[in-house]
């Protein structure tokens, strides 16, 4: 039932399945490895071009083995195991942050032909068999997706508690408690895309997004569709969710020593440092997936043909990862205290309220309202939650000023003379 989806999957499973099945596994597998590597590469070219650097350019042509030269160097570097650390789950916290990341690629569509009319959209002849080109498409995909983000945090807190040392468990504390703030956000944006799409399946998903949407050129992708509000949040929460900078807190050097990962060396470390920059093109894929159609796109000179939804689907990829590396070289890091207010305060409530937007637009649609009575509404809630939204600043503006008020008497009061007459020290 979970791969019926897959026209692999729909009349047998034998023996040539299973092999269809392993060449998209070990295809996805060597990508990922792959696409790790140029992707630190395109970072420190990327960086380096916008400082004014020269960047990587001796390990290999235009430094691009640079990479696999790093990965050679940690792997056989001493593995350091700390003394007072819980051994089993310190060994086995790396791999919980990256298996999950390859886990959520897994489901993510790819190419495939999408601009077909004969219910064959995105279908691929692999050995002779039909199928996606994706390793699998099951029915509740996206909350597949958010049930692995969750899992990654797993990795994270375990690494700092199992470590024996307090620097990395305070590192793994605040990490933790930055992915589940912005995860609640990341949830909501999505439950607005699950709202507009009325399906879980990544693969359905991108076929509603297909065709032509307003005025016959602008693409019906959920972009457009759910108001830009809900990408936005997703873009913003994700990044945080990959500890991406500026929201970096994680990996704090000034204030945590080298965060959650401070006692791991040698190969360990690098399956953390593998697992974050997997997690970068995974997360850029599902943005695509979920809001710009993913690998559907026009089919240019060629009538059709497989290759175009990859086309399309690693254009819009690129797009993404280069907004990342542009991210990491020009905003600074966020104070934690901003951090959780922007979750908490910003994000969760803006994605909250357009989710209730876009529910009363929708089951106003149903009912039969007319084109103003859906606009009236859509902007008579918005003020409502301005002015609630006002309230709340209002209110928290109020709270930081007493608490300033408070401080500036405590201050005061530590300055005050003792009764011996010898006042206190500055």
């Amino acid at each position: 039932m979970t791969f019926a989806v897959d026209p692999l999957f729909v009349d047998s499973f034998g023996l040539s399945e299973v092999v269809v099945v392993l060449l998209k596994v070990v295809l996805v597998f060597v990508f990922l490895l792959v696409a790790v590597m140029l992707n630190i590469w395109f970072m420190r070219k990327v960086i380096s071009d916008m400082q004014n650097r020269i960047g990587p350019n001796l390990a290999g042509p235009w430094g691009i083995l640079v990479t696999l030269a790093d990965g050679i160097k940690l792997f056989f570097k001493e593995d350091l195991i700390p003394e007072k650390s819980h051994r089993f789950v310190f060994k086995m916290a790396p791999y919980l942050s990256l298996i999950p990341a390859f886990l959520v690629f897994a489901i993510v569509p790819i190419g495939g032909d999408f601009n077909r009319a004969d219910g064959s959209e995105g279908v691929v002849t692999i050995l002779g068999h039909d199928t996606l080109l994706q390793v699998a498409d099951p029915p509740v995909g996206i909350l597949f997706f958010l049930a692995m983000s969750s899992l990654a945090i797993y990795g994270v807190m375990l690494a700092g508690w199992a470590s024996g040392s307090k620097y990395p468990l305070l590192g793994s504390v605040r990490a933790s408690a930055q992915m589940v703030s912005y995860e609640a956000a990341l949830g909501l944006s999505i439950a607005s895309v699950v709202l507009i799409s009325g399906t879980l399946s990544m693969h359905e998903m991108v076929l509603a997004q297909t065709g032509a949407g307003f005025g016959g050129f602008i693409p019906s992708w959920n972009i457009i569709l759910t108001g830009f509000i809900p990408f936005v949040v997703f873009l913003i929460a994700g990044t945080a969710e990959l500890n991406h900078p500026p929201f970096d807190l994680v990996e704090a050097e000034q204030e945590l020593v080298g965060g959650f990962h401070t006692e791991y060396s040698s190969i360990r470390f690098a399956l953390f440092y593998l697992a974050e920059f997997m997690n970068q093109i995974t997360m850029g894929a599902i943005i695509v997936t979920l809001f710009l159609g993913g690998p559907a796109g026009p089919a240019l000179f060629v009538p059709q043909g497989w290759w175009i939804g990859v086309f399309w689907f690693f254009l819009k990829l690129m797009v993404f990862l280069f907004a990342f590396v542009w991210l990491r070289a020009t905003l600074p890091r966020l104070r934690y205290d901003q951090l959780m207010d922007l979750g908490w305060k910003v994000l969760i409530p803006l994605s909250l309220a357009w989710f209730l937007v876009l529910a009363g637009i929708r089951t106003g649609r149903d009912r039969g309202w007319s084109s103003v009575e859906v606009g009236a509404f859509a902007v008579g809630f918005g003020v409502v939650c301005m002015l609630c939204a006002g309230l709340l600043m209002m209110a928290l503006r109020s709270a930081r000023i007493a608490r300033l008020a408070e401080l500036e008497e405590d201050r005061a009061g530590l300055h005050e003379p003792t009764e011996g007459g010898v006042p206190w020290p500055n």
